[in-house]
């Protein structure tokens, strides 16, 4: 189980994030009262210059000069530099925080991911530090950390960013990839779950790179339910071909999925265009013609012709005896079409009407056969009652009545495959794709 497209696709930005991680400190200098340049996130630069704190020219002049040649991206130089300021004793809290800010930034343009991400821990740490500030250090160690594939540091300080009141939503898309590339799964499906819910609770779409990485968690977790949740939501709110065809196999592939539904799984593939073998339109029209509907079996093989899966190849002669089969047996049904109606009527359960109404609604006469479908549901001592709703609601849809068709599936349940066939159902019909 997996949705392979959504671990590259989830994925394909992390070093992009983590670059404008790194741009969100830029320091400049301004003579003794450095300047600092905050763009973090879409944050605009603003100046700060400190109250109350000096700086020794012993440590002002190294840092200085390594702020002129990070300017000119000379890091191992600025390196150089900045190693001088630290090895000044006795530095104030001040001193050593400029030190380690100016430090981080330099490892970080050199290169050196986990060297930086100490640093600009520090930084956040320091008691010389502002709040504001602090989340932004936060911030940047985290990038670096994650560069270093540090995942389990930038798990814990992402979780400090937010504890403190950080809400950047580009630190949390990090976080949240790092759990995942952590291998802390649950924790990952916990964060993207309580994402997705507050997207939708606030009326708006969540991100399709989101619900592809909370696929990949349940996949990763064996969550077949979890997994199978978001697929619903992928096809929801992105109705790919490909996001179909996952859901619609995963119904059909989950323990307890029973096989008497096989029809209506068919069915379900049909409308979604997502039947794509052979061998899938061949057993489709089997179980159509046993279930004694050749109507719809001669539906599924011309269908199964027009997509070119049907009629070539080494089977061909093959597909045209069941192709001739149908055909006589839907003479032979329009031919008695009926005959048994009043003997369903005075059935003691309701299978017999629900079975001659579908048939009645798959020759075209919709309005007598839903309306023996119905009786045969309001009669009762039917022993599956939610795959006797699940039939309904598909004849509905075949009937042209979406909008009934959608309350009747609403009201499947079950634990069987029912329920989720008739949840894609739903889907499927509010998109009208």
């Amino acid at each position: 189980m997996g949705l392979d497209p959504a671990v590259s696709t989830a994925t394909r930005g992390r070093h992009r994030l983590v670059g404008a991680l790194l741009a969100a400190i830029s320091i400049g200098a301004g003579g003794i009262g450095f300047t600092t340049l905050v763009p973090l996130g879409s944050a605009l630069a603003q100046e700060q210059k400190p109250a109350g704190n000096t700086v020794r020219p012993e440590i002002g002049k190294p840092i200085q000069a390594a702020l002129d040649l990070l300017k000119h991206k000379r890091s191992k130089e600025a390196l150089a530099k900045v190693q001088e300021a630290g090895a000044v004793a006795n530095k104030t809290a001040y001193e050593a925080y400029l030190v380690e800010r100016v430090r981080g930034q330099a490892e970080a343009a050199a290169g050196h991911a986990s060297t930086a991400a100490r640093a600009f821990e520090a930084t956040a740490a320091s008691s010389a530090v502002s709040g504001g500030e602090r989340l932004q250090f936060l911030a940047a160690a985290a990038g670096q950390y994650y560069m270093a594939k540090d995942y389990g540091k930038v798990a814990e300080l992402g979780a400090r960013y937010f504890k403190d009141g950080g809400a950047d939503k580009s630190i949390r898309t990090l976080y949240v990839q790092a759990l995942y590339l952590g291998n802390n799964f649950a924790a990952a499906a916990k964060e993207l779950l309580n994402q997705i819910q507050a997207e939708e609770q606030a009326g708006k779409t969540p991100a399709e790179d989101q619900l592809q990485l909370l696929a990949n968690v349940h996949a990763k977790r064996r969550d077949d339910a979890g997994y199978a949740n978001v697929l619903e939501k992928l096809v929801a709110y992105y109705p790919k071909k490909d996001y179909w065809a996952a859901a619609v196999q995963t119904v059909g592939a989950r323990a307890g999925f029973s096989e008497r539904l096989a029809l209506d799984f068919a069915r379900l593939k049909l409308a979604t265009g997502t039947m794509r073998t052979t061998t899938e339109y061949l057993e489709a029209a089997q179980l159509s013609l046993q279930a004694g509907l050749p109507a719809e079996a001669k539906k599924i093989i011309d269908e199964g012709y027009a997509a070119g899966l049907l009629g070539s190849g080494a089977e061909a002669e093959r597909h045209r005896r069941l192709k001739d089969m149908a055909a006589r047996n839907l003479a032979e049904d329009n031919r008695t079409l009926g005959q048994d109606d009043a003997q369903a009527a005075t059935d003691k359960d309701g299978n017999a009407l629900l079975n001659a109404g579908l048939n009645y609604v798959l020759h075209g006469k919709g309005d007598k056969g839903l309306e023996m479908m119905e009786q045969g549901l309001r009669k009762g001592g039917l022993k599956r009652p939610d795959d006797a709703r699940l039939l309904l609601g598909y004849a509905y849809h075949v009937a042209g009545r979406n909008p009934k068709a959608i309350q009747i599936f609403k009201n499947v349940h079950g634990g069987n495959g029912a329920a989720s066939l008739a949840r894609l159902w739903v889907i499927h019909l509010q998109r009208g794709s």
